[in-house]
């Protein structure tokens, strides 16, 4: 099957559409924590680029929450690639990279402080959280 040919099966589609992109749980995480140690923040500006998980104005700083598998984090466990139509994938995720590198540059431009905080990073902490 070629390009748009491709059917994707129901349940593929089902599970894709659940995926969250915003309020996922690794951000939720972030923000409870930073709530509870007295921070204060926004969530999702639209009026800067990216559109940050979290944005704490009063530091000049943006937080990005990132899946390891969406975002392609180096050396993670979580960065798998779907053995099916893996040239869609690679394509998918290398905009997705290139669109990251494109809003931290243009975050920083406005003198913005970016961090990324990484899923992976967040799943032994979870034990250790109250939440």
């Amino acid at each position: 099957m070629k390009g748009g040919d491709y059917k994707v099966s129901e349940a593929r589609s089902r599970n894709m559409s659940a995926i969250k992109s915003k309020n996922t749980r690794p951000e939720i995480i972030v923000r409870k924590f930073l709530h509870s140690k007295g921070y204060r923040f926004r969530i999702h500006r639209k009026d800067l680029p990216g559109s940050p998980d979290i944005v704490l104005p009063k530091y000049k700083t943006v937080v990005f929450v990132h899946g390891c598998f969406w975002h392609r984090h180096e050396g993670c466990k979580y960065k798998t690639t779907p053995k099916t139509r893996k040239e869609f994938w690679e394509n998918k995720f290398n905009e997705n990279i290139k669109r990251d590198r494109n809003n931290f540059k243009e975050l920083k431009k406005l003198n913005w402080k970016v961090l990324v905080i990484w899923e992976c990073q967040l799943k032994n902490l979870e034990n250790f959280l109250i939440i």
